[in-house]
């Protein structure tokens, strides 16, 4: 048995990781990133696919929302040598119109022509800046002129795009870092600035391949400054987009320093390199100066990214270079995007293309709504935060399960939501192994089972280091293994279930006087001393509820195998009481998911607490808050993916739902899976049921 008690010992070991630097400062827009070590595409791709599901998840757009009409309206046309100029809006979603200025080749037939997005940076004009450092007009102007359609289109906030209550007497800037609201409630539906102006940029390519002159297979977005985030973004989601430059944004510090560039999640594991590189093999260049955050771009991003494009076997379509400049979008740049794009999208030989002359339209003539009054029908910004909820909420009805099928189609658009929403692969923690310390002493006592005493490991949680505290109760039986574990988790720790001398107290001795062996999370990480629903907290933050169930999730992954019984797994139980019982409902999908084949039998018992979950304000509380967590159907989502595994749910008070869980267990035919009380339960109502599983 000693064996199995120090196979046991490691499995119980890794299940209470708690910060090992618990004074360490939380990461910020402006802390350096590393690229992770590559060594095969294959590894890139799977990777990629997790910063493209990270992408859509934070901005809100998995499943993608349906697309309603664009209604769009093209006028007030503008007849140049060898391009012509035009006012472009359409609506994004009901209510809400995107403005811009479409440019267009003349004077070389009907086309079909490339064309080109130009989402802008945080310029004073927006998409009409013309100065020394950055000029859109002359950027459109030269691709028109050029043979590639370009169209020029507004962050939300300047120019012709912004709410109908959008003051017009502030600064296109303000008025733009204006949407972050003063509810953060919105956050839980991943509703934010960037995952909005995203919407925007994958319209803006719904608008240009709607055009008949526009050839659909030759698409290419170039943005600088927040319009470099937006391409980046855009090339990693929207597979239409075959061309990228990105200019001036691509760096392994500064990551972006507006509202519009930050979204909850987006960056906790990645970075704008990573964002950057997943658009690998298509072609690419990466624009820097030496003037801003882009400077090491010939020795530090750019290689990291080539690395990738090497990978495929593609280094011809990445090109990095850099400028002696300030932050910028100038002349320099320009041309250095122009040769880039002739090359891919025009098929002309890689040579210089130098900027010809071009005058900008006066503003007035290129303003979609130049008094500012939009349509009648315009939204409002709480209009609009209130329908992208609401879409949310038809999203997740029109999902819930009916049948196997659809239960099936749940189950698919719902985990990666779930496990982006929390950083974690459900079937694979991705942990590794503890290291295991042989120290062992057995307290007796005549009234207990037999059990030991305390004793520390460590093992590594990603690429953090964390150290395990964990007290642990072993008891006195003659089974063999596999033996069933209870992992009791409760925000008290060990308190809540040993006395002052370490003896096994209420629900703990319950379950050892059922030869259940019981294992006890100690300690909890740390709360962090800021705001948690700031976005430019939570942009590289794990909330503190998102780091508890990463935590919580990794116990049935670090099961292991004793010397002298190959393919040991304990029978893994996961017990929540008080608070901490809605923890563990979010870390559910974990148990019998594991690597190692699901082999083990998992339950869930969970305290519910009584909590309210049919009104927001309820998840803003600290341990509860969670950006994204209503669109993963609160609770719902993952005890549906854990299905059909025993679940028992306690004082849920009669306002936890439950009749999508039921028809769940039902259609899997396994209600007798599932057990949903009202009432609080006895700790020997608790142990019975476990003993039964």
């Amino acid at each position: 048995m000693r064996q199995a008690f120090i196979a046991l010992f490691c499995f119980l070991a890794a299940l209470n990781p708690c910060r090992a630097n618990e004074s360490s400062q939380p990461v910020t827009l402006n802390t350096p990133r590393s690229f992770p070590a590559i060594s095969t595409s294959a590894e890139w791709q799977a990777r990629a696919k997790l910063i493209r599901d990270q992408i859509l998840v934070s901005a809100g757009l998995w499943p993608m929302p349906e697309k309603p009409p664009l209604h769009a309206k093209i006028f007030g046309k503008i007849s140049r040598e060898g391009y012509s100029v035009e006012k472009v809006y359409f609506q994004a979603l009901p209510g809400f119109y995107v403005g811009g200025n479409l440019y267009r080749p003349l004077g070389r037939g009907k086309g079909p022509f490339p064309a080109v997005l130009a989402p802008h940076g945080h310029w004073e004009n927006g998409r009409l800046v013309d100065q020394k450092d950055a000029s859109y007009p002359g950027l459109c102007i030269n691709f028109a002129k050029q043979g590639i359609i370009a169209f020029s289109y507004d962050m939300v906030g300047y120019n012709d795009t912004h709410f109908a209550d959008s003051p017009t007497n502030v600064p296109f800037y303000k008025r733009h870092r204006s949407f972050e609201t003063n509810d953060p409630t919105a956050l839980l539906w991943s509703v934010s600035l960037m995952g909005l102006q995203t919407w925007d940029s994958i319209r803006a390519v719904d608008f240009l391949v709607s055009l008949p002159d526009v050839d659909t297979n030759r698409l290419g977005c170039m943005g600088a400054s927040g319009g470099g985030t937006q391409t980046m973004l855009l090339g990693e989601i929207d597979d239409r987009v075959r061309a990228l430059a990105p200019v001036v944004m691509v760096s392994h510090t500064m990551q972006g320093g507006c509202l519009c560039e930050n979204m909850p999640g987006l960056r906790v594991e990645f970075s704008n390199m990573e964002i950057a590189a997943a658009a690998a093999p298509r072609p690419q260049i990466m624009v820097g100066a030496s003037g801003d955050w882009t400077k090491t771009m010939m020795t530090v991003e750019g290689p990291a990214v080539a690395h990738i494009y090497d990978l495929f076997n593609a280094p011809e379509n990445l090109r990095y270079v850099r400028f002696d400049f300030p932050h910028n979008y100038n002349q320099t740049s320009r041309e250095a995007v122009y040769q880039w794009f002739d090359h891919v999208l025009l098929n002309k030989p890689d040579a210089p293309v130098k900027e010809v002359a071009f005058q900008k339209e006066p503003d007035a003539d290129l303003r979609v709504f130049p008094d500012g009054k939009l349509p009648p029908d315009a939204f409002t910004q709480q209009q609009v935060v209130d329908y992208l909820i609401k879409m949310h909420r038809k999203q997740l009805a029109a999902m819930e399960p009916r049948d196997k099928k659809s239960l099936e189609n749940y189950k698919e658009l719902i985990r990666p939501v779930l496990e982006r929403t929390f950083h974690l692969d459900y079937s694979n923690p991705r942990l590794s192994l503890p290291h295991c310390h042989d120290k062992f002493f057995v307290k007796k006592d005549a009234s207990h089972p037999a059990y030991l005493g305390t004793e520390t490991g460590m093992h590594y949680l990603d690429d953090t280091n964390t150290l395990i505290v964990l007290k642990y109760l072993l008891a006195e039986t003659n089974s063999p293994p596999p033996s069933t574990v209870v992992v009791l988790v409760d925000e008290k720790g060990p308190a809540a279930f040993t006395n002052d001398s370490g003896m096994a107290k209420g629900l703990a001795l319950e379950l050892l006087k059922k030869h259940l062996h019981v294992a006890i999370l100690e300690k909890f990480p740390i709360a962090p001393n800021v705001d948690q629903t700031s976005i430019f907290f939570s942009t590289y933050n794990r909330t503190w509820l998102q780091t508890v169930v990463r935590e919580i999730a990794a116990a049935p992954d670090l099961a292991e195998a004793d010397d002298s019984s190959p393919g040991y797994i304990p029978h893994v139980i996961l017990c929540g009481t008080g608070r901490a019982g809605l923890w563990c409902l979010l870390a559910a999908p974990t148990v019998g998911n594991g690597p190692m084949g699901g082999d083990a039998t998992i339950g869930v018992i969970a305290d519910c607490d009584q909590l309210d979950v049919s009104k927001d304000k309820t998840f803003l509380a600290s341990d509860l808050f969670c950006p994204g967590l209503r669109n993963v159907d609160t609770f719902n989502g993952a005890l549906i993916l854990a299905a059909p595994n025993p679940l028992l749910l306690y004082n849920t008070g009669g306002r936890f739902p439950a009749d999508e869980l039921k028809k769940t267990y039902k259609i899997l035919g396994a209600s007798k899976n599932l057990r949903v009380e009202k009432k609080k339960l006895t700790d020997e109502q608790i142990a019975d049921w476990i003993s039964k599983l």
